[in-house]
């Protein structure tokens, strides 16, 4: 079903996509001050929803709050979606944010109450990501643009876009993994950094390819660029949070210079990947997969 564009949808989309990154934000300052445990119990904050908010409770109870409005913020995108757009695809996406949320919620708890065991903290880390995608996706389906028509691109290369921009994603949420694990101290640092060479080129070949293909289009073109310049900074910022860490490996408490080198360094990566998933969605938009090109070619065969 065809869907017009609606503005107050689009607009909360963008805020509940806007708040998911405050939520990482928060993620990140917990693990970064060693305060996931300040708090023992769950889902209340030692039996309270107002506890003193001193020390590593600020973080993690902030942390809560902020993830209590996300779940908010989820159901009604989700209804609003339902109510105000007829595309029954993108309803299944309004689902899976909301269903999203609750077992990032859940992970949460079980993070706290299992005493950080069993990768818990990285599998929360990592489905947090899921979970910013499909946020990510619901403001960009409801954008004037997406439901606005578009000019086919023609993919004439092998492997396709759509297969290198979707490997790309992949490899850069596998790099996502490698790096939760290295900060939750379940990996050690190397497979991060090989890691990181593997998302240069990665990231490389996928704009290059951009580039050759599709030097035409606006759109792939700001992407190209994006993805260039957020892992320029992503690199920077690793090397960086590293230093800092070895710098202050002794240090009594976290230091004010790694928090935010840390903190700043997992955002980003978080927006990396957003902006490998958006680069996903603009080629399946823009590119006609080939098998579709095909059966269109056919139908106006059989039409003549």
């Amino acid at each position: 079903m065809a869907s017009t564009y609606n503005p107050g949808v689009h607009r909360f989309a963008v805020f509940v996509v806007i708040w998911t990154i405050l939520l990482l934000v928060a993620g990140a300052l917990v693990t970064s001050n060693d305060a996931a445990l300040a708090v023992p119990d769950w889902p209340l904050s030692y039996g309270s929803l107002t506890p003193p908010m001193v020390g590593g409770i600020f973080y993690e109870h902030s942390h809560r709050l902020i993830a209590g409005g996300l779940g908010i913020f989820a159901l009604v995108l989700g209804i609003l979606v339902w109510v105000k757009d007829g595309r029954r695809w993108l309803r299944g996406f309004g689902i899976i944010a909301v269903l999203g949320v609750i077992v990032q919620a859940v992970l949460g708890g079980q993070v706290v109450i299992r005493l950080l065991h069993y990768w818990l903290p990285v599998i929360h880390a990592c489905f947090a990501q899921i979970v910013f995608a499909a946020v990510l996706s619901i403001a960009v389906f409801t954008s004037r643009w997406w439901v606005s028509g578009q000019a086919p691109l023609e993919d004439r290369g092998t492997p396709t876009i759509h297969s290198l921009v979707l490997l790309n994603a992949l490899i850069v949420y596998f790099q996502v993994f490698l790096g939760a694990g290295f900060r939750h101290q379940d990996l050690p640092i190397w497979p991060h950094i090989a890691g990181s060479m593997l998302v240069l080129a990665s990231v490389v070949w996928t704009t290059v390819v951009l580039r050759k293909r599709f030097s035409q289009s606006r759109e792939l073109s700001k992407a190209r660029v994006l993805l260039h310049a957020v892992f320029g900074v992503q690199f920077l910022l690793g090397l960086g949070a590293y230093w800092a860490r070895l710098t202050t490996a002794d240090a009594p408490q976290p230091m004010r210079l790694m928090v935010v080198l840390t903190v700043t360094h997992t955002v980003v990566g978080a927006l990396l990947f957003a902006v490998s998933v958006l680069t996903v969605l603009l080629c399946y938009r823009l590119v006609p997969r080939r098998r579709e090109v095909v059966a269109a070619a056919q139908n106006q065969a059989a039409v003549q």
